[in-house]
């Protein structure tokens, strides 16, 4: 089939066989595994996950591949869910899930955001992204890379980066350098916010205006009683606080 890749799906189709076999051997499946494959395109992951699997679940919104996967694949190794990954409730599939995915890179935050409401059901992820993605996602305080992304993935997951992976694995080539990531839910979360929307609106503030002290980013939610009582200085920025310091500063306005 020839398939052109669709830029308003962001489609880019991996196609370097080592790179795709590091993938694998990262991923690691086991023939009990229930595996979720996020966009797989045209089957680059999805072939040799099924080598090791005796059935796969893929979400994908494109129809076209959707046919070719229908004629590509016996119908019980594969159950396809025509969906938007955005608005597919992952929960449906079952209790304890492994996804992995090359992710569309105009929408791999809301993506990673997404599953985090689905996090309780999840075993692992491996993704592929943008590198400079997976850069914020595993940063320290007080780096460059250190945002709201990583505060709030870092919340509820451990995260490891894998591999770079260059433009000329894809076709069409990207024009940024890729890395693959695996996320790990966090078995018992190491700090606790009693108030999860609380945190990430205070995490939101905190980072809308990133070169902007706290004192004045969080004016309206934290006083200079509230800093003083803390032990955190009001003229530190976002990036320079911990994840451990944003669940303090909810646990104490919860």
């Amino acid at each position: 089939m020839k398939h052109l890749a669709k830029k308003r799906f962001g489609q880019n189709f991996l196609t370097d066989q080592s790179v795709i076999q590091s993938l694998v051997d990262a991923i690691a499946p086991l023939p009990n595994d229930v595996m979720v494959e996020i966009g797989p395109g045209l089957g680059a992951l999805t072939q040799p996950l099924l080598k090791k699997l005796p059935t796969l679940h893929v979400v994908e919104i494109d129809r076209d591949i959707i046919a070719w996967m229908q004629n590509t694949y016996a119908a019980n190794t594969i159950h396809i869910h025509h969906a938007d990954v955005l608005k597919f409730d992952f929960n449906t599939i079952g209790p304890r899930i492994r996804v992995v995915g090359n992710l569309p890179y105009n929408i791999s935050s809301p993506i990673l955001f997404h599953l985090l409401d689905n996090v309780g059901g999840i075993i692992d992820m491996h993704f592929m992204l943008q590198k400079e993605v997976v850069e914020r996602m595993v940063a320290q305080p007080s780096t460059a890379a250190y945002g709201r992304l990583s505060v709030m993935l870092q919340y509820h997951l451990q995260m490891e980066y894998l591999i770079t992976v260059p433009p000329e694995a894809f076709n069409p080539a990207p024009k940024v350098e890729s890395a693959f990531v695996r996320c790990v839910p966090h078995a018992t979360l190491p700090f606790i916010a009693k108030d999860t929307a609380l945190f990430a609106k205070i995490v939101m503030a905190a980072f809308g205006q990133r070169r902007k002290t706290l004192r004045n980013t969080l004016k309206g939610l934290l006083d200079d009683a509230g800093f003083a009582h803390l032990n955190i200085d009001s003229q530190l920025r976002a990036e320079n606080l911990s994840v451990a310091q944003f669940v303090t500063i909810t646990n104490f306005l919860a």
